[in-house]
């Protein structure tokens, strides 16, 4: 077994601290990750929080890796020691559903094994990525172009692969109008890459403290959504919204902006359903749509796309003693845009 260590949360209300555990030993297609840094996603929040009712404890979060490689098993060809990699929100799935075949691993129809909190195949709790180091297998690890400053590629892991998937898949792009909801982890990371693709970009807000900043980011027009003046003139007008909202927000106001046959993807995940008034679906023919994470192939992609055209994560670094503290200000909006823990913090 691998000795491993990091910070665990025991319970629903104990804050991380300190913990030992192990890691299982290499088998053939394994990758050993030392981690040097890991992104701190709300979903850890939720998670350790139990607010999704579904917590296992122990329980160490994290599912923005980058690290070096240590030790590969036998059968592992694409990687070698020292090489920079990742690892996300997944660690496994069947490989044989008519999801995985089609590389849509985070769609897998038995059931995808999460970087922490699940049972996997060898009957053992995963941990995550608040620690020093990880063992998974070699499909789910991707290669990290050595350009990028590797503390902005953590969170390209889920904040950056949660909004570039659905912004591909609907094609957002030139002679695309392109809207994106709340301007946070993920929000910034939506602008930044629709912008890359070369759409018209409106960053919704309700902060006027946003403005420039939102358009240091990329965007073309800023609107302020509480404003129901601002927000009528965009009516009809978009090609694709994308909300990264996790708050409870009415959405209505943002499906009448959309255009006939145009798609409002949800990704923010708020905690109590939205009321969606049918007749702003039906009278055009518009959808409401979600998405997850992204597939391993597409997850490759970003981050070499992202290593293309230098972009990665707005982060704050902090050492891992700093966590429960980061968790209360990423509750409170406080951190432009990401958390990221220097995990030579943790020590020896």
């Amino acid at each position: 077994m691998t000795q491993s260590h990091g910070y665990a949360a025991q319970s629903t209300t104990s804050p991380l601290a300190p913990f030992k555990f192990t890691r299982r030993d290499l088998h053939d297609h394994d990758v050993h990750l030392e981690i040097q840094w890991c992104g701190v996603c709300h979903s850890d929040i939720h998670s350790v929080r139990n607010e999704w009712g579904n917590a296992v404890y122990p329980m160490v979060p994290g599912h923005e890796i980058v690290g070096t490689v240590k030790a590969v098993g036998s059968a592992v060809k694409k990687f070698r020691p020292g090489d920079l990699v990742a690892v996300g929100v997944i660690v496994d799935s069947c490989r044989t559903c008519p999801s995985c075949k089609a590389g849509e691993e985070q769609y897998c129809e038995v059931g995808t094994t999460l970087t922490y909190g699940q049972k996997d195949k060898y009957g053992e709790l995963t941990q995550g990525g608040y620690s020093n180091n990880i063992v998974t297998d070699e499909h789910f690890v991707h290669t990290v172009s050595p350009k990028l400053n590797p503390a902005g590629v953590a969170p390209l892991l889920c904040a950056g692969i949660t909004v570039y998937s659905p912004l591909r898949h609907w094609k957002a792009g030139p002679n695309k109008k392109v809207g994106v909801v709340g301007l946070g982890g993920l929000g910034h990371m939506a602008l930044k890459f629709a912008h890359a693709f070369g759409a018209h970009v409106v960053q919704f807000t309700t902060s006027e403290s946003k403005i420039a900043d939102a358009q240091r980011l990329g965007a073309d027009e800023v609107v302020i959504s509480k404003d129901p003046a601002a927000m009528k003139k965009q009516a009809s007008s978009f090609d694709f919204i994308i909300d990264t909202v996790s708050a409870p927000h009415d959405i209505n106001p943002y499906l009448e902006a959309l255009r006939r046959d145009a798609t409002y993807a949800q990704v923010g995940l708020p905690e109590k359903p939205p009321v969606i008034h049918p007749g702003n679906l039906v009278f055009k023919r518009r959808n409401w749509s979600g998405s997850i994470i992204g597939g391993m192939r597409e997850t490759q992609e970003m981050l070499d796309y992202c290593a293309e055209k230098g972009i990665t994560a707005d982060v704050e670094v902090i050492p891992i003693q700093q966590i429960n503290a980061a968790f209360d200000r990423v509750v409170k909006a406080d951190v432009k845009y990401r958390f990221v823990i220097d995990m030579a913090s943790l020590g020896a």
